[in-house]
């Protein structure tokens, strides 16, 4: 019996990707392969991996054989199309939850100069180098953050952040009102968020309203000892602003899991710096978050209901 076929169109962890092949006929694409390519291969897949589904309509009528997508996210206009052609929707859960860990690796990361001194330690600097003096960072404990845009992601962050005896601040285009008492978290203006705020996490969609939100007058406000945090997009921060801003010392490090162009280009200003820690969006990328969407895609191809329907 022919195996299913699925297509993959993110960077997938090798062992979810084997499980994936063991049960599956798989092709990998990139995930910004061009539509107007995928159109004529689409026809022969029943399963999808992807990270958001943004298949315009034609390309849906191509789909004959398709059955099942899962993803990190998925709009209402997608949904709706899929319903309609009775594809089933997987939306993996665990997906914030993962992010929200990497944003506390790039806040520890920064604080504590981790990868600086991990990479002065290869280059055989420990003893020659007095390397604590060199890199003693910052404590994270007791200092006050600030969470810019309370999303479902901002709120699982605030709530691993309670142990940290940490003042805990937000700013959001919509008041969380329900949520300020169970995460002993305070609404403010975003300028007083900037002012106040020894580190700064960004967590806000990107849209119009949000498309470099912070420009050089919002960085230049923030402490200079201060520590931002980008698990966003890239664009929410204007990058020229971001290098002046670090390159200049207004904020003390930043820790990068996004960028506005993706990968860094090797002339990237912000590579020349050595207060800046940097992921190539990692931020929803672990074993567990691709597994939980492989696992989905194999159940609706035997015939059972996903765990995560969208």
């Amino acid at each position: 019996m022919p195996k299913d076929k699925v297509m993959v169109g993110i960077s997938m962890h090798p062992e979810a990707l084997q499980t994936l092949q063991e049960a599956a006929e798989v092709e990998i694409y990139p995930w910004d392969f061009p539509q107007a390519e995928l159109r004529s291969r689409i026809h022969r897949f029943d399963g999808m991996v992807v990270y958001t589904p943004d298949l315009y309509q034609p390309l849906f009528a191509e789909a004959r054989r398709l059955r099942v997508m899962a993803c990190h996210a998925c709009s209402p206009e997608m949904l709706n199309a899929a319903a309609q052609r009775d594809i089933i929707i997987s939306v993996t859960p665990t997906l914030h939850e993962t992010v929200a860990d990497m944003t506390l690796a790039l806040i520890f990361a920064a604080a504590r100069n981790i990868s600086q001194v991990d990479a002065a330690i290869r280059r055989g600097e420990w003893g020659k180098i007095d390397l604590k003096a060199r890199y003693s960072g910052r404590d994270v404990f007791g200092k006050t953050l600030g969470i810019l845009g309370l999303g479902r992601i901002g709120a699982i962050l605030a709530r691993r952040l309670q142990g940290f005896d940490m003042r805990l601040l937000y700013h959001d285009c919509v008041r969380k009102e329900a949520l300020e008492d169970a995460l002993n978290i305070t609404y403010v203006p975003l300028a007083q968020l900037l002012a106040e705020a020894d580190i700064l996490i960004v967590l806000v969609s990107l849209n119009e309203s949000t498309y470099h939100l912070l420009g050089e007058a919002e960085l230049y406000r923030m402490k200079r000892s201060a520590i931002l945090v980008n698990t966003a997009r890239g664009a929410v921060i204007d990058p020229q602003a971001l290098y002046r801003a670090l390159s200049e010392r207004w904020i003390a490090a930043a820790g990068l899991d996004v960028f506005v162009q993706e990968p860094l280009k090797p002339d990237d200003p912000l590579l020349k710096l050595d207060n800046v820690v940097l992921s190539p969006h990692l931020g929803g990328s672990t074993k567990e978050c691709d597994q939980a969407m492989v696992d989905d895609v194999l159940r609706v191809l035997r015939g059972e209901r996903p765990r995560y329907p969208a």
